[in-house]
């Protein structure tokens, strides 16, 4: 972990009079519980939404050399999966055969 992190799980054990471990497992615990709410990304936003945030993401991610057809294939790439795993989605309506 970095150190801010850690200053920041130490804090959090101080002022809940435990030790770093402790409070290590209760955090994790409190995270793994929580459900996203309104002031969370997934909480408010469509599906669109998200594919969008995560397609300007991949492309600030990706390398600007990169001539423009193969910036977008990766991008499709990454939102829709391996082409081979198309049919095993449960979000995209079956193709007719």
């Amino acid at each position: 972990m970095s150190e801010r992190l850690t200053a920041k799980i130490d804090a959090w054990a101080k002022a809940h009079e435990m030790a770093r471990s402790d409070a290590i497992c209760r955090l994790v615990e409190l995270g793994l519980s929580a459900r996203p709410g309104a002031d969370s990304p997934a909480g408010r936003a469509s599906p669109l939404d998200l594919e969008s945030l995560a397609v300007k993401q991949i492309g600030q991610l990706l390398d600007p050399l990169l001539p423009q057809d193969e910036r977008e294939r990766r991008i499709r790439r990454l939102t829709e999966g391996p082409p081979e795993f198309l049919a095993e989605r449960i979000d995209l309506p079956k193709p007719r055969k």
